[in-house]
């Protein structure tokens, strides 16, 4: 019975902080993109995409605070329900900063399997926020958007790993 190889793990640059508002900043914009028609509904909810990725990735980078504060402008710039998506992030934040280990301990493709139930978490609150001021239930296809925001997260490591690698020392190569 042949075992899998361990693989080394890769040492990454700190992030730097200017980075991650770049990111946070490129995500609203993308969620504030005019989708039309069944784009509205398929589209993943790119800012909650990034708040998970922080939070596991750098969990004392972006804390319950600044998931909350990236809520707040959510529902200012989507003109929705105000605190919905606040508590909506600050819920995947604490998720994300809580389970940040164990989902690490996985390579890309098992940790889809994690973070698909965390951003369909952040939808249901939603709902469940939308539903208590009154609205409708918006259908089942509203929750596609969580299953495309998981199958982005390999694209999205991959992406905002490589500013962090290191580069090649020319001395060695």
């Amino acid at each position: 019975m042949a075992s899998t190889p361990v693989r080394a793990q890769e040492l990454l640059l700190p992030v730097k902080a200017g980075f991650i508002v770049v990111t946070f900043v490129a995500a609203v914009l993308l969620n504030l993109l005019p989708w039309a028609g069944v784009l509205l509904w398929i589209k993943p909810d790119f800012v909650a995409v990034l708040v998970l990725y922080w939070c596991i990735h750098q969990p004392r980078k972006l804390g319950l605070a600044g998931a909350w504060a990236l809520g707040l402008v959510m529902d200012i710039a989507d003109a929705s329900l105000f605190g919905q998506h606040a508590l909506a992030y600050a819920l995947l934040a604490f998720i994300g900063i809580v389970l940040h280990r164990r989902v690490l301990m996985f390579e890309l493709r098992h940790q889809v399997l994690h973070v698909l139930p965390m951003l369909l978490a952040a939808q249901v609150i939603m709902v469940l926020v939308h539903l208590a001021a009154g609205a409708g239930f918006p259908g089942w296809s509203y929750f596609v958007g969580s299953a495309l925001g998981a199958a982005l997260w390999p694209v999205l490591s991959v992406l905002l790993q490589l500013p962090r690698r290191p580069k090649p020392d020319p001395d060695t190569v």
